[in-house]
């Protein structure tokens, strides 16, 4: 369960970012026995703003983030995906009669938060220090693929997008950095992201040490995004937005840990908004589905 929900955070994150700067796809499916590409990109304006994440995607580009490292076969079903795609656009370019060109296929970015000596070695990869700096570890030419170290990579502002995916201490790093950032375009943006999947990992049961500390690092996140959104307020209909984003994140949870949102459930939604974040958060994790309606109808 956990696995998947921080495997949709990745996936929603990336697309996040990347959506403004050109056509994102999450996931892509390719032909052949059906597999599923995380996050396809091709970009239609600058990605500066994203700093190295940015690089990456400068070209078209296929991202494939793990949350735990990446093992020998994580990689070659990458690398699968990837080759499966490049058949696919040769097929399209041999229907159209025009010529496929190297510089044209997309890159396979594998982004992990470690990778072994051993497994950098059997892929043969190698890092370009004087392009691209510490982290990141390319394949054969041909191959148009490299690994990325998420916790190689240099703690600064330009690393910062791709550190947030990164695990522990990294993380955590990462987050208060974004927390302390001026100002960002998708800063706004990351912060709602994050506070929805911290929701959806309050609903979880069985969490291991590392999850319960990316929580309690994670709590101060909705109402920094809440008082900044609040400052905002030239923006017409603010307040109903963040109501809006307050019910989502609800629905959200309810949805998790209940199932389904049935009509019982549907009537202490409301009531439920009304309350700081925090305790209703608090109760919907600690509460059956007959406390929490015994809990508001004690009220009415």
């Amino acid at each position: 369960m956990t696995r998947f929900i921080h495997d949709q955070f990745a996936k929603d994150y990336l697309e996040e970012l990347l959506a403004p700067f050109g056509e994102v796809k999450a996931p892509r499916r390719v032909s052949a026995e059906v597999r599923e590409i995380d996050v396809w990109f091709a970009p239609t304006t600058n990605t500066e703003v994203l700093g190295l994440l940015g690089q990456l995607a400068a070209t078209p580009s296929v991202f494939e983030p793990f949350r735990n490292a990446a093992t020998p076969t994580d990689i070659c079903n990458c690398l699968l995906k990837l080759l499966t795609l490049r058949g696919e656009l040769q097929r399209e370019a041999n229907r159209k009669k025009e010529r496929l060109s190297e510089e044209t296929l997309p890159r396979l970015w594998i982004l992990s938060p470690t990778a072994s000596e051993s497994i950098l070695n059997g892929f043969s990869a190698r890092i370009d220090l004087e392009n691209w700096g510490a982290g990141i570890y390319f394949l054969a030419d041909y191959l148009r693929t490299a690994i990325v170290v998420i916790h190689q990579l240099p703690k600064t502002e330009a690393t910062l997008w791709l550190r947030l995916l990164g695990r522990e201490k990294v993380q955590e790093e990462a987050i208060d950095e974004l927390q302390v950032l001026s100002t960002h375009p998708l800063r706004s943006n990351i912060l709602k992201l994050l506070t929805n999947f911290q929701a959806n990992l309050q609903t979880t049961e069985s969490l291991d040490p590392d999850e319960r500390s990316l929580i309690m690092k994670l709590s101060p996140l909705y109402l920094q995004w809440e008082q900044e959104a609040l400052k905002k307020g030239e923006q017409q209909g603010i307040q109903q937005g963040i109501q809006q984003e307050k019910r989502l994140m609800i629905e959200s949870m309810l949805e998790v840990k209940f199932g389904a949102i049935d009509e019982a459930l549907s009537q202490i939604i409301s009531p439920l908004i009304q309350l700081p974040t925090k305790e209703a958060t608090q109760l919907i994790m600690q509460s059956d589905r007959q406390e929490l309606l015994g809990r508001f109808k004690e009220q009415n």
